[in-house]
């Protein structure tokens, strides 16, 4: 495909191809005294202070005259696609504007939404992360302006003749490039599945597009040919506005209109225009990933005229502002997009961005909180980007409570720090970047508070350059692997597809089929079938098949081997039934009922979770059941009773309305613009067509169960309970129909029986258990004072029977119907008048007992509570835990006088020990 590269523009206007003597790659310029391929480290940016285009300020007019150039010839303008790819199981997040056509369009399955199109798309990517703030021109988030061309099996939309054409007028007519200002460099390209030669483009050392010519297919890391040939072009926003502003550093120019704000509150002064456009000459032409950056700064310092120390007093500063509101926009569209940070996926690189950015303002030593920055940020970025705009305060909230968390951890983390590197340091191991990963995931600490304990330990710990880099490659999806079918597909590969009349008609539960093949004896194949089969967190329906003759067969699984529906029927030595015979199918027809009232309940109440906790609320998994059912849903915290009591009464409005549910298959890209991205709550759907379940007015996903055909039908919708089972992930676990009906019963029974224990009336169960409680309480508290006055009075007893080891009072007794607090407080009674003493309490209870140790602070630096406590575990055969000072164990009740002579024993030998 080398042919790629000599396009009709080059040889029409005539381009030089040459070679850069630095780089050793080809371009093509109309200059002809243009030596290097223009990109750094080849060249440095000539554009900064002398920008080379028409005078443009904003972003909104470059991408409003992009759409508008494309459009004029031929292009449809698309809207953006979220910046969460749930069409697709290989990514989280969309990397450049042709992610929003992987794979289904690349591959031809399913038709463009236009061709060719035009689109501009807020992109994510984290593989810089390092080096945002520091290089001038690096970013996590960035719009993408692209015009896409997709030809299937021939070129017939246009390729690289056109493509490079547009590109050149683009630059030259629409924003006055000279045209010897603009190279385009040979090279290649791959993302999201696909790759293929392409230009970058260059103009005045800057890279501001990609013309990428897509016709591999990327498998098990080599390049196949895929016979469709897709133009996938990406022209940087952000780069061109940097382009039309000349201004020192790409942040300068998009954050503009907040930077002047962000400034006054972290007290950091303007910098020299000046420095900081030598600041970003040098970083652009080094790889600031493997530079040594303290170099990089003795350089620049005496570049400018000024020493090491104003350089860093100056940049370092600046860098971090540009790393924070960076991070801020990104964010933006992530949690508005709906991701809700946690431990997992998308949420982990949230979390990731929000912690790095606490990180940031913590080196500038302001009490200013992320908050603060992200209020500004929002404000102005939900100008632009309006659907934001009511999302404002969730993301605040979202944030706050990141904030808080991350304080929490940075709390309790410099202990952890400490204890992790003594123990590599009794090792003589060095902490690792693998470590310092490891104490980030983990425990959520990040790289710079493990070298300063490092440093309070005289232990040198050296940070990777590139470490969020390395965190941020980390969380990529792991592909969910298909679970194996009973049945080996060969098995089943020349039968023909199944009709599946449970979509034609969800209530049929009588039917008649022919069968296929009978395989092992158990397995059955039928023509047709109304027995759906497993999937989609619904189980599969039960029934039998009665053959012709009168023998039925209990049907007790039901499963999918490609287009295949396979029944399997409870083992017989004899089965009846014969290939080619015909059948009656019956389903349990109460069983599929409620299997149906659950599914669209779970419908219901998504789309109802969505209207009262927010839109970031989306499916994290789902089990349909007769009695209960689950659903899983990302959420940031724990719900509320009140907020339930919201949900239950919007759900069940739904149910009282009666509202029409509508099942059918439609294409794909039909689907998508007219129900949007919501579509894909359970998870990504194969195929050129989607089968959509639309509640009338209220939700539509795409869904292969069974359903009701009205909301009415599914009666009512009772929340069981709600938990947390991860980070960022909710449990709802509820019932429908009869089993909510069921349920509601069940606690009127309780409570009515309660009100029968209480010989109080239905209604005063409340108030009478709240006296119970209180009367138990104030009994509770007589008793725990009546026991400190008792231990007041036996101490001296049980200290009398104290052994001497040395100089250490060694004290064994037996306290009778305590419990482990109550130990606690007789042998602080102990060690708080005797510093020696060494004290062993246990406490009876079904032939096993609870031990407690307690070691007083003279008596602690000889005798370690957990090498005691693992002896006497050892003797009763328990386990335990504890400290220095104090250990608690559980195991069997040994008697006293064995006990005691096993405590002294060992006492002896620590002491004898600390003797020599």
């Amino acid at each position: 495909m080398k042919t790629l590269y000599n396009v009709k523009l080059f040889r029409e206007k005539g381009f030089i191809r040459k070679k850069c003597p630095i780089c050793g790659d080809y371009f093509w310029t109309l200059n002809p005294d243009q030596n290097t391929c223009g990109e750094p480290p080849c060249a440095e940016y000539e554009f900064i202070g002398s920008p080379p285009t028409a005078k443009y300020r904003d972003l909104e007019t470059i991408r409003k005259k992009y759409i508008e150039f494309f459009a004029k010839r031929g292009h449809t303008p698309v809207k953006r696609y979220p910046i969460v790819a749930r069409w697709r199981e290989d990514v989280y997040l969309v990397g450049a504007s042709i992610y929003c056509f992987q794979p289904w369009v690349t591959e031809g399955v399913v038709d463009p939404p236009a061709n060719p199109l035009v689109i501009s798309q807020p992109c994510i990517r984290l593989t810089d992360l390092d080096n945002i703030g520091r290089t001038g021109r690096h970013l996590s988030c960035f719009e993408m302006m692209a015009h896409h061309a997709f030809n299937f099996k021939e070129i017939t939309t246009y390729w690289n003749n056109k493509t490079v054409e547009l590109c050149f007028n683009f630059f030259t007519e629409e924003l006055k490039v000279p045209e010897e200002k603009v190279i385009f460099k040979e090279g290649m390209w791959s993302g999201g599945g696909n790759a293929g030669e392409d230009f970058e483009v260059l103009i005045d050392g800057l890279e501001v597009a990609t013309l990428v010519f897509m016709h591999y297919r990327v498998h098990d890391s080599k390049l196949v040919e895929m016979g469709n040939y897709i133009v996938d072009t990406g022209y940087g926003l952000e780069r061109i506005l940097w382009l039309s502003t000349g201004s020192p550093t790409l942040y300068d120019s998009l954050f503009s209109e907040i930077l002047p704000a962000v400034k006054k509150i972290v007290s950091v002064p303007e910098p020299d225009f000046e420095i900081m456009s030598t600041l970003s000459r040098y970083f652009g032409k080094i790889d600031v990933s493997k530079a040594d950056i303290e170099k990089s700064y003795r350089e620049i310092a005496s570049l400018v005229g000024i020493s090491v120390d104003e350089l860093r007093s100056i940049v370092i500063p600046l860098e971090n502002i540009y790393a924070v509101l960076d991070h801020c926009r990104a964010l933006m569209f992530m949690i508005g997009d709906g991701v809700v940070p946690s431990n997992t996926g998308a949420g982990y690189l949230a979390r990731l961005l929000i912690r790095r950015a606490i990180r940031n303002l913590l080196k500038l030593s302001t009490d200013v909180k992320l908050t603060d920055i992200m209020e500004i940020s929002l404000k102005y970025w939900t100008s632009l980007f309006t659907e934001y705009r009511e999302l404002i305060d969730n993301i605040l909230e979202i944030v706050e409570l990141e904030e808080k968390k991350y304080a929490q951890t940075l709390r309790r983390g410099r202990q952890i720090c400490r204890t992790f590197i003594k123990k590599k340091r009794e090792k003589e191991e060095k902490v690792s970047a693998e470590d310092l990963i490891y104490l980030y995931e983990s425990h959520g600490i990040p790289p710079d508070i493990v070298r300063e304990a490092g440093n309070e330990l005289g232990v040198e710990i050296t940070i990777p350059q590139n470490f969020y880099e390395l965190l941020a490659k980390r969380a990529k999806p792991q592909l969910a692997k298909k679970e194996e079918a009973p049945l080996d597909p060969a098995l089943v590969e020349n039968i023909e597809k199944t009709r599946l009349l449970y979509y034609e008609d969800p209530y049929l539960f009588d039917f008649t089929a022919k069968v296929l093949k009978v395989i092992s004896g158990k397995y059955v194949i039928l023509d047709k079938t109304a027995f759906y089969p497993t999937g989609g967190g619904q189980p599969s329906d039960t029934g039998v098949l009665k053959t012709q003759s009168g023998e039925e067969l209990e049907v007790v699984n039901v499963f999918k081997v490609g287009n295949v529906v396979v029944h399997e029927i409870k083992a017989k030595e004899d089965l009846s039934i014969k290939e080619g015979e015909t059948v009656i199918g019956e389903i349990d027809k109460e069983m599929r009922l409620a299997l149906m009232r659950a599914h669209t309940a779970t419908h219901i109440l998504l789309a109802s979770l969505r209207k009262v906790l927010g839109p970031h609320v989306w499916q994290a998994g789902a089990q349909k059941g007769v009695e209960r059912s689950r659903l899983d849903i990302t959420h940031y915290r724990h719900l509320t009773l009140s907020q339930i009591h919201k949900i239950e009464a919007l759900a069940n409005r739904i149910v009282r309305e009666n509202r029409r549910v509508k099942t059918f298959f439609e294409d794909r890209i039909t689907a998508e613009q007219r129900y949007g991205f919501t579509l894909y709550q359970g998870g990504v759907v194969p195929g050129r067509e989607i089968r959509v379940v639309e509640i009338e007015d209220w939700d539509a996903e795409a869904c292969g169960g069974t359903h009701c055909l009205s909301t009415g039908e599914v009666g009512l919708i009772k929340i069981i309970r709600s938990m947390r089972i991860q980070d960022g992930v909710e449990r709802i676990e509820f019932a429908a129909g009869s089993s909510a009906l069921k349920y509601v019963q069940s606690l009127e029974k309780t409570l009515r029986e309660v009100s029968e224990k209480l010989g109080s009336p239905l209604e005063d169960v409340l108030p009478s258990v709240t006296k119970l409680i209180e009367e138990y309480r104030s009994l509770r508290k007589e008793n725990e004072a009546l026991k400190k006055k008792l231990f007041r009075l036996i101490k001296d007893t049980v200290v009398a029977q104290a052994e001497k080891v040395g100089v250490l009072s060694v004290i064994v007794y037996e306290v009778a119907e305590a419990e482990a607090h109550d130990l606690l407080h007789l042998a602080a009674l102990i060690t708080r008048d005797n510093a020696n003493a060494v004290v062993v309490l246990y406490t009876r209870e079904n032939g096993k007992a609870t031990y407690l140790i307690l070691v007083g602070a003279n008596a602690s630096t000889i005798v370690d509570a957990r090498v005691l406590g693992r002896k006497i575990m050892e003797l009763a055969e328990g386990r335990g835990g504890g400290k220095q000072d104090m250990f608690t164990g559980r195991g069997r009740y040994v008697l006293l006088e064995t006990l005691r002579q096993r405590v002294v024993e060992e006492v002896s030998k620590l002491v004898e020990k600390i003797n020599k």
